[in-house]
This record gives C-alpha cells, structure tokens and sequence, in this order.
C-alpha cells in the first residue's frame, strides 16, 4: 500500500527539493465556446489560474526559469479535469527534472477525483517522489489524495522484480486530511486485493482466514462458522455444498467503537450483509455464453467492499455499532450442486423454490438478512452484492441501484454517494411485481416463475424484503459498478473497491 505523506506548508520548501516530480494544479477561466464570443472571430489569449499555493508557484517559476502560463498555451491546454502536460526543468538544489501541469477542470468533486486519478497514474509503478500543489481546500485535498491512491493502485502475480511505489507529498497544514484519505484509500486496496485473487487461490476459507488477520490487525472481533455450524443456513449451504471441499463459510465481523463496548445497546446499530461468491459458474443452469464466466473471481466484490469498510471504522471511531456478514461459497458445478426445482429452508425458516442456479446471490443474502433479523436487532440493515445484470444495463457502471423504503435514508445516502463518489441511484419497489415470486410448491420462488417484467434487478430486491422483517432496510446491486472493463481514471481493469468510500462516508456521516 502507498503511504502518502502530509507536508507543512512551511517545511515544503525540504520537501520539493528532494521531489522529482512537482504538480502544479491549474484552470483555465476563459474557455467558452466560440459560439458565446460577440466576435466570433477574435482571438483571446487563454488565462489560467492556479488553485493552491500561488506563492509558492511564483517562487517556482523563477527559480526554474519558466513562465507557466506561457508553457500551458503553447501546449493548447483546456483545463480538462486529468489533463496533464510535463516540463523538463533543472536547478541547483532541486532534484525535480519535470514540472506536471494538472488540469482541475471546474474543480467539483468529480474534476478533483479525476484530476487526482490522472496524477497517481503518472506514478503507478515507478520510484518517484511526487509533490503536489493542486489542491488546496481540505475537502477538496481529501478527494484528491484518495484519487491519486486509487490512480496508482497495482494488483499483480507476476515474479521477478518487486514492483516500484512512488511516494507522494501533499502540502497542507492539517496532516488529519491525508491520514484520513489514506485510511479509506488502504481500505480500498484491501478490497480490491480480494476481488483481484484468483479464485483457485480465494475459496470462502482463504477469504475467512484473510477477514480474521484483518480483524486481528485493526481491533475487531470475528466469529467464523463453518460445516455443522450451517446447519440452519439453507441458501448458503445449498450454493456452497457445490464445492465441498472446502465448503461455506460465515463469517461474522463487529465494530464497537473504542470504550463502548458495554454501551453498545445505546448506539445505532447497522448491519451490512455481503454476497461473497468467490467463484460463479452458474452451477446447473451454467453461465452463457462461457467468456462471461472469466470476471466471475470478483461476484464476492460485496463481501469484499463491507470488510473493507468496517476495517477504516477503528481509524475514524464513529459513533456507531457495525457487524459485517460475509455470506462465503463457491457456485461451482458438481454432483454436489443444487438443482432447478429443489426446495430449501432458509435461515428463520422460509422455504424457496429454486429454479435457476446462476441467480445464488439472492441466496446467500436471504440467510445473511434473515440471521441479522433474527439476532442482531440493527436500526439499519444493509446488503450490498454484485446480484443482477439488469442493474448494469438500466445505470451503467457509474451507479449503483439502491432499493430503500425509506425516503430519509435514500437521500442521506445518495448524499453520501455524490460527496465520496461512490454514486448510487434511488430505484424503486414495485409491489405490483410481487406475484413474480409466487411459487405453486414452496413460500417463495426466487425467480419470476409466472410473468416475465423484465425488472430483474427489482425482482430480485423484492425477494431479499422478504427476509428482513420491519427493519430499515437498503440494498444495493453493485453489479455494474464493482467491475471496470477498462483500465482508466480510479480504476484498474477488474474490481473497482465500490462501495467503500460510500459506506465509510454514511457510517461517519450517520453517528
């Protein structure tokens, strides 16, 4: 993991000597279409501004020699958010042999994340000492650092040499913000670290084994069951026992926040459930066509993404109880597997009529919510998985669906979304489609079993309320946004660590 630094402003002069790289974070302010000039075919001179340390970059344009403005019109630079141009440079006393001119675009949070992801990955892999002047505003800063984190994340088995990590430096007179931007980036690398394990080498035991060394590295308490100990766990056990060998696994994860452990009962308690499916091949009703089954490593991204969060929660102490619920099996095809038109009893006692075996997400979760129902008695209860294709094809990858009857809690954490960047949409709960989940033999089917809505994705939500009881409940299919095709911006092409920064922003924002 990066380990950035917070730099005091009057230390900074130490610190950009002995850096290689210095970014220069800048806007430009006279950039309107040609179309909105009273002369159309007048030229103006680009003007730019600088959002941070302007002092600071006069200095730094004498001491090179340089005028920036110049150097950014004669490269024709827009000020497009991640927009980055470099510039040789040489001085006595300075190690630093290129200025990077970065583009903040209209410096909103997204401009600044993206601004941030281009700057980490100008350092991804290399031994370099970067200084950044971009950002100066602390909330600003803390998007910013979390974005140049994220931009220089690796995951990587090749063998040889061990891979370079750049060093970044942030000037800023408040060293909290960088600490607390590396505590959600280092959660993130945790999760995405899980998903990018193949799933030869993560079974729901190693994923179990990694949570218990987590929890025992950040202070939480950990309680995993396995075997006999499922035995009330019907979905989890039906998906699981594919893959016998070695099995299902729950594992359950606390957070109390530091001295209150006794008082715990007074604190709002949420729970996240997380789909932890660490190998997806469909089972009987077997995924195709076959290609799409290479990503199916990542379907236990939404275990993934709640472990991550609650390993920030020591660091930032909210005022809040938090349990974690990994929901851990592998739907593998075997003699073993369940079949279409098996039933089984899931935990609390539902009985459900399968009839697909690529849709085991909603599985898994049911046991998960319906124990939290039953033992935990949370103020909220959350579940978060990668659970419908539809989800992609009706947001995309830039949101996820959330599913809440609670208008309140909806705003609170579209909110959250919109300030971390993990971007939710509110969907809705469509009782009209109820009947898809009408079964002739069992309480419920898990699929539409009578019409077809084509609303997987609500369809799919309305079968996880039944297992709720009258909890504040919200879920979120992840499906879309946990997985990046490309690798650009934040993102590595595989898993993304969505869901993170949204749960830790609400969990903070919530106590």
């Amino acid at each position: 993991m990066l380990q950035p630094i917070a730099v005091d402003p009057n230390a900074l002069g130490v610190a950009l000597a002995d850096a290689q790289y210095i970014a220069i974070g800048f806007r430009q302010i006279n950039n309107e279409p040609a179309s909105n000039k009273l002369v159309p075919d007048e030229i103006t001179t680009p003007e730019f501004t600088f959002p941070a340390n302007v002092n600071l970059i006069k200095k730094l344009e004498k001491t090179f020699e340089i005028n920036i403005s110049d150097e950014l019109a004669f490269f024709s630079a827009t000020g497009k958010a991640g927009e980055i141009f470099e510039i040789p440079v040489a001085a006595q006393g300075f190690n630093a042999d290129r200025i990077l001119l970065v583009g903040v675009g209209d410096e909103s949070n997204l401009a600044i994340r993206q601004a941030g992801a281009a700057l980490g990955r100008k350092g991804r892999g290399k031994a370099l000492t970067i200084a950044s002047l971009c950002v100066e505003n602390y909330l600003q800063l803390k998007s910013f650092a979390i974005s140049v984190q994220l931009g220089a994340y690796i995951w990587t088995l090749k063998t040889g040499t061990s891979q370079e990590i750049p060093l970044f430096l942030f000037a800023t007179d408040k060293p909290e913000v960088i600490n607390s931007a590396s505590a959600i980036a280092d959660a993130i690398y945790r999760t995405r670290d899980l998903v990018h394990t193949p799933s030869n080498i993560k079974t729901p035991l190693w994923v179990a084994d990694e949570a218990v060394k987590i929890a025992a590295d950040t202070g939480l308490e950990i309680k995993v069951l396995a075997g006999k100990d499922l035995a009330e766990f019907g979905g989890l056990r039906a998906v699981g026992n594919s893959s016998p060998n070695p099995g299902p696994r729950f594992v359950e994860i606390t957070y109390h926040p530091r001295g209150k452990k006794k008082s715990a009962g007074i604190l709002p308690h949420v729970v996240i459930v997380g789909k932890g499916i660490t190998f997806d091949t469909g089972g009987v009703s077997l995924k195709r066509p076959y290609d799409i089954m290479a990503p199916m490593k990542t379907d236990m991204a939404g275990s993934a993404a709640a472990l991550g969060a609650i390993s920030a929660l020591p660091y930032f102490q909210p005022q809040v109880q938090v349990t974690v619920l990994m929901m851990l099996a592998e739907n593998a095809l075997s003699g073993t597997s369940q079949r279409p038109s098996d039933v089984i009893t899931h935990y609390g006692g539902k009985t459900v009529e399968v009839l697909d075996t690529d849709a085991e997400g909603r599985l898994v979760l049911a046991d998960g919510l319906a124990y939290a129902e039953k033992n935990l008695n949370p103020d909220y209860l959350i579940d978060i998985a990668t659970l419908t294709g539809a989800a992609t094809l009706g947001l995309g990858r830039q949101h996820a669906a959330m599913f809440t009857r609670d208008e309140k809690v909806a705003k609170s954490f579209f909110e959250a979304g919109e300030r971390s960047g993990d971007r939710v949409w509110h969907m809705p709960l469509v009782d009209d489609y109820q009947q898809a989940l009408e079964s002739p033999i069992a309480d419920l089917s898990h699929v539409s079993s009578k019409k077809k809505f084509s609303a997987g994705t609500i369809t799919a939500a309305l079968f996880l309320e039944q297992f709720v009881g009258d909890h504040t409940w919200i879920h979120f299919d992840i499906a879309g946004v946990a997985r990046s095709e490309s690798d650009s911006g934040e993102n590595p092409k595989g898993g993304t660590g969505f869901g993170v920064r949204l749960l830790i922003e609400w969990l903070t924002s919530l106590s």
